[in-house]
């Protein structure tokens, strides 16, 4: 989106002069970029609302399951325990599907987090005016180098010294010419799960935009319907390559 295209961009705008201070002393000492603005905090101010989000929406929905009598009991209506509870177990049988039960729960942290994270500033694309952190390539490599860090560490845990032998091939011989083949694999991983949620995102939210600004006064439901069925499928694509990232890494040998 062009600049000054969202709220939070007129928000920031209360103490432009601070932030442009900031901005350019940031760009100028830690990235090099002179041309470094205050508009630049704009994606990273997005996905800490996004996670801040996600952190009060876990700590409310574990407080209504510290109840244990209301807990059993189904709720009967769209509640924010339901969505949680269905959001979640979702993405739990999908993580169970990928990998064995037992490892899709002690990886499920990371899994469910990464999908809570992407949903909810996906769902951002559908409020006009509101930035969208997917639609950054900044935010999400961080998000795929978050998971690409943790599932060679988890591979590591699970496998020991294994995991990095069979990067090198099933003999000795031959680990000239699949290592290389192996690592570049490895390392294309998260910048595919970053450039494409990226660029489905940018393209939806800048589809919506130019129809919201086609269309003033009347909603552009069918743009809007279409831009859940991406937001839906983005989350699902980035949580299920995470699910099989993870039980690449952390598969045993014999398997």
């Amino acid at each position: 989106m062009p600049d000054h295209a969202s709220w939070l961009t007129l928000l920031l705008a209360h103490s432009e002069k601070t932030l442009s201070h900031n901005a350019e002393a940031i760009g100028q000492s830690v990235i090099g970029n002179k041309e470094a603005d205050w508009h630049s905090f704009e994606p990273i101010t997005a996905a800490l609302s996004i996670g801040l989000l996600v952190v009060v929406l876990a700590f409310m929905t574990r407080a209504r399951l510290a109840k244990v009598d209301e807990a059993v009991i189904p709720e009967d209506r769209l509640t924010l325990r339901t969505f949680m509870e269905a959001f979640l177990g979702f993405f739990y049988d999908l993580a169970r599907g990928v990998m064995d039960t037992e490892r899709a729960k002690r990886y499920f942290p990371i899994i469910g987090t990464s999908a809570l994270f992407v949903f909810f500033s996906n769902v951002m694309a559908l409020v006009p005016g509101f930035p969208v952190a997917t639609s950054s390539l900044s935010i999400t490599l961080g998000c795929a180098l978050v998971v690409f860090i943790l599932f060679n560490v988890y591979g590591l845990l699970a496998n020991g010294t294994a995991y990095l032998k069979h990067l090198a091939g099933p003999a000795w011989y031959l680990a000239p010419l699949i290592l290389p083949i192996e690592v570049i694999s490895l390392c294309v991983r998260p910048i595919t799960l970053a450039v494409r949620l990226m660029l489905n995102m940018s393209v939806d939210h800048l589809i919506l935009a130019i129809f919201a600004s086609l269309i003033a006064v009347l909603i552009p439901l069918p743009i809007m319907f279409l831009g859940i069925i991406v937001i839906i499928v983005q989350t699902l694509v980035f949580t299920l390559l995470t699910c099989i990232y993870i039980d690449l890494a952390t598969a045993h040998e014999e398997h």
